[in-house]
């Protein structure tokens, strides 16, 4: 299948920031851009609601283009992008409601890291700095001795820490993160998506780029992908594989009685195919997602099988991503 034919509370410390002024969202309008003769994002309609969406794409896609875009870093070369009802280009007011975390260090590596937090907040001409900077300090778990040391002392994971601090410090509405889990251990990496999934589930409109589909898919309830500079799908990964309708899905199913269940079943108009695992249980081919579920169950009682396993074999994101590349 071509791209072209694919349509488009958990517990916290303390509460987390509410956005304010109603839901904030990402519009882009017949978005392209180009650098020179070379074409880094090409017609891009998307619009993103609060939540968390995942910005997934093989490297050189145009997933930090796309991000400098939203956030007012880069001018569309045609089309329109508003945050919040804002045009991004040309319009300071705007980072009122955006924190962005580039993935390149962005950093004063001689400030300690409440310094660099604090100059943030500076910025913003928050009321008050101290209790600003002490909230976004604790959100990514570094109101430790940590926050009174140079950035220079920092590992990669906690420089990746005080760059979300200070996207953090004015509460914004929207949070635009490039790779954000670089240099993360797993510790981190746990606390940070906990960390998104809250502001997502207060309201926040978070988009976050990633390279590493186990990010992606425990992440985001959405994902955009981008292929080429084109959005090549947009929703759910789930739902997104059973619009694909070129490609036969894959169910692993294990029964009572294989060799009479794959009898059965491989002559249905719903199944493409029928392979037995020489370990045990079935490997079915659908072209109809649907059909095939809904036939399954009536086709093992009428044949006195009982159904053990049935699982979709090619409906993860790394699959779904998989075909959409080659597409």
């Amino acid at each position: 299948m071509s791209i072209d034919e694919i349509p488009v509370q958990r517990e916290a410390e303390r509460p987390l920031p509410t956005p304010n002024g109603g839901p904030a969202e990402i519009v882009l309008d017949n978005v392209t851009h180009w650098y020179g003769n070379v074409v880094a994002v090409n017609d891009i309609t998307m619009t993103i609601g609060p939540g968390v969406t995942g910005l997934l794409g093989p490297n050189g896609a145009g997933k930090s283009t796309l991000l400098h875009l939203v956030s007012g870093f880069l001018a569309p070369s045609r089309g329109t992008v508003s945050v919040a009802g804002r045009t991004a280009w040309h319009n300071p007011g705007i980072y009122q409601v955006i924190g962005l975390v580039p993935e390149r260090d962005s950093v004063y590596a001689f400030l300690t890291g409440r310094q660099f937090v604090t100059a943030t907040a500076k910025l913003h001409k928050l009321p008050d700095v101290a209790a600003a900077v002490a909230r976004a300090l604790h959100m990514v778990e570094l109101d430790t001795e940590a926050a009174d040391r140079r950035i220079d002392t920092y590992s990669k994971g906690m420089r990746q820490r005080i760059k979300v601090a200070a996207a953090l410090v004015h509460e914004p509405r929207v949070l635009l993160l490039d790779e954000p889990f670089n240099g993360m251990d797993p510790r981190q990496r746990m606390h940070m998506m906990d960390l998104l999934h809250r502001l997502g589930d207060a309201g926040h409109t978070i988009v976050f780029s990633s390279h590493i589909l186990e990010e992606v898919e425990r992440l985001s309830g959405t994902v955009q992908v981008i292929v080429a500079g084109r959005l090549a799908a947009s929703g759910d990964y789930r739902t997104i594989r059973r619009l694909m309708t070129s490609r036969p899905h894959v169910f692993q199913v294990a029964s009572s009685d294989d060799r009479t269940l794959a009898s059965a079943l491989i002559g249905r108009q719903s199944v493409n195919g029928v392979e037995l695992n020489p370990a045990g249980g079935l490997e079915v081919r659908a072209g109809d997602y649907g059909a095939f579920s809904r036939e399954l169950a009536t086709v093992a009682r009428e044949h006195g099988v009982r159904l053990r396993t049935v699982l979709p074999a090619d409906e993860s994101l790394e699959s779904v991503f998989a075909y959409l590349v080659a597409s």
